[in-house]
């Protein structure tokens, strides 16, 4: 008879084998499935010293989530802090229960959690303040972008850069839903539709853990899809002096590589994912 595989290490203290019961962490298959913190905050120090010179220290996460980027910030250099804004108290509860026990005492006095409105205009000065996964796609009227790039603009410390990311491409005209594997379950992405009108569209993520069945609309997000030029244009009408884009390589295959490059011409595909950069 042969072996049985053994399950994936992230999924094996929610699997009950007694009962094949699954307890359901959909915030650790979000970070298994989506996020790459230490990437980013590689892309964040690199932009920074390219465009000022310098290392950065002070960093804002705005939609942390359960703010994992802002943990993996202040792990990266003993002189860095870190703030992590969030309007939701459930994924910042979570950080606190999952991530804050992994850093030093040290690196948890660098890091301050703020439980708040983006839009109310008091965010916490920083060197690099960061909207990242789309999140600001949630404001859906120029009126309120404009509203929050000013605050944001407001916030940053002389030489501050604000770094956001987009997505676009023919494919994102379309219903569609895209499946990754990853060890221990499968992740979907689900372009529910997209109206060429108001540029708005609907996505959700569903999770398969391995052995289970599909668990469906476990994030979903209505969203407005915002341009490069849309951005580049309210960042600069609210004060930023210069917009950067940092756009991502390709493999062989066509594929993302994860490796983005500052230029002035995209790239016309079905899919594609850049960084916008912008400095006070």
């Amino acid at each position: 008879m042969a072996e049985k595989k053994k399950p994936a290490k992230s999924l094996r203290r929610r699997v009950t084998r007694k009962n094949t019961k699954l307890v359901f962490d959909k915030y650790e298959m979000y970070r298994e499935a989506v996020q790459s913190p230490e990437v980013d905050v590689e892309f964040f120090q690199k932009a920074y010293k390219e465009l000022r010179g310098r290392s950065a220290e002070v960093f804002r996460e705005d939609f942390c989530g359960t703010f994992l980027l802002s943990h993996t910030w202040v792990k990266s250099r003993p002189k860095n802090k870190a703030w992590a804004v969030d309007i939701d108290p459930e994924p910042l509860e979570y950080g606190r229960n999952h991530y804050w026990d992994e850093l030093t005492l040290s690196a948890q006095k660098r890091l301050k959690i703020f439980e708040g409105d983006v839009l109310t205009g008091q965010l916490p000065e920083a060197d690099i303040a960061a909207a990242l996964n789309f999140s600001y796609f949630a404001f859906k009227k120029r009126k309120q972008l404009k509203l929050y790039f000013s605050n944001v603009y407001g916030s940053l410390r002389k030489k501050g850069l604000f770094v956001i990311d987009a997505f676009g491409g023919t494919q994102c005209t379309d219903a569609i839903e895209d499946k990754l594997k990853r060890k221990g379950f499968t992740y979907f992405w689900d372009q529910e539709n997209f109206d060429p009108v108001t540029n708005e569209a609907v996505f959700h993520i569903h999770f398969q853990p391995a052995g289970h069945k599909k668990i469906e609309n476990v994030f979903t997000y209505d969203w407005r899809m915002w341009t490069i030029p849309e951005l580049r244009d309210l960042l600069d009408e609210v004060g930023f002096k210069k917009t950067h884009v940092y756009w991502e390589g390709t493999t062989r295959g066509g594929l993302g590589n994860g490796k983005f490059t500052r230029t002035e011409q995209g790239e016309a595909c079905d899919s594609w994912i850049a960084y916008v950069v912008a400095e006070k």
